[in-house]
């Protein structure tokens, strides 16, 4: 029964060291959580009020932040626990350079996508010229730009798009 109430008594010693890191910990998280969602809406409301033409690229730059700033909060939180966070901060940089090398291609597309949203060299509804392609825009996303030309659809990548020439044969309406 004394070994039983030892334990017991460490446990509770245990808990009263744990509690107060536990909830520093996840004050931290919360305020990055908070600081990460008011920085979307603001860039969010920027991009709808400013420049209502690249509201797309706005939002997308509010939700990389917002990412960030969670993920910043996450490890500083762990970091608060008292884990070390070295090896997990070195693990997310080699997690990160793998990634990056294995999705190569994507991400060149998506990148070539915002920057699409960013600059408008072309809008929905021209006609365009771009790597033997031609026809009329009838969709950009942050992968692929769609062009609409005699009963086909193309579907072309972004990044085709962001390192060839492209000709606005005709505006849009």
């Amino acid at each position: 029964m004394e070994e039983i109430w030892k334990e017991l008594v460490r446990l509770v010693h245990q808990i009263a060291i744990f509690a107060p890191k536990a909830v520093v910990s996840l004050l931290v998280f919360f305020v990055f959580w908070l600081l990460g969602t008011i920085s979307k809406g603001i860039l969010g409301r920027i991009g709808r009020i400013t420049v209502p033409s690249r509201r797309d690229a706005f939002n997308l730059i509010g939700r990389s932040v917002q990412g960030v700033l969670i993920i910043l909060g996450g490890v500083m939180a762990l970091g608060r626990m008292g884990v070390n966070v070295n090896a997990l901060v070195a693990g997310l940089g080699l997690t990160g350079f793998a990634l990056g090398f294995a999705l190569k291609d994507t991400l060149s597309n998506f990148l070539a996508g915002a920057l699409i949203m960013i600059y408008h060299p072309f809008q929905l509804n021209d006609h365009i010229s771009v790597a033997g392609f031609d026809g009329i825009v009838v969709g950009m996303d942050l992968r692929y730009t769609t062009l609409q030309a005699e009963g086909k659809k193309i579907l072309i990548p972004n990044s085709t798009l962001f390192t060839n020439s492209v000709t606005v044969i005709r505006p849009g309406k």
